[in-house]
């Protein structure tokens, strides 16, 4: 790979991972509860992070980089998910939600139960 399409291509990923980052940055500050907080920080970010670390993966190829890489994004991917489903529960368990901008709640008849 020449040095220009290199370049071209460590642009394109890095502007991606920053978009997808400040795009998840947004929807914190703009979404109205919890529950589209929690969407809006995961998704993007986790697809932001894949972005950049593919970039240092392609930077710095070699093997403990790309294993590096890999194992920073399995665990991201692992670890971001879970974290918001528990929040996510926490906040609908708490009341800490908008219940008018719920579509399908499919929690409450379990809420009943207790």
């Amino acid at each position: 790979m020449n040095a220009t399409m290199h370049d071209v291509l460590t642009a394109i990923l890095v502007l991606a991972g920053a978009t997808m980052c400040l795009a998840a940055g947004i929807g914190l500050i703009r979404f109205p509860d919890v529950l589209s907080r929690l969407h809006a920080a995961t998704k993007p970010q986790i697809f932001g992070l894949m972005a950049v670390t593919a970039d240092v993966a392609i930077n710095n190829f070699s093997v403990g980089t790309v294993t590096l890489v890999v194992a920073i994004v399995v665990f991201q991917a692992l670890t971001a998910p879970m974290a918001a489903h528990l929040v996510g529960r926490a906040a609908y368990d708490t009341e800490h939600l908008r219940p008018d901008l719920l579509i399908v709640d499919e929690l409450q008849e379990h809420r009943a139960d207790r």
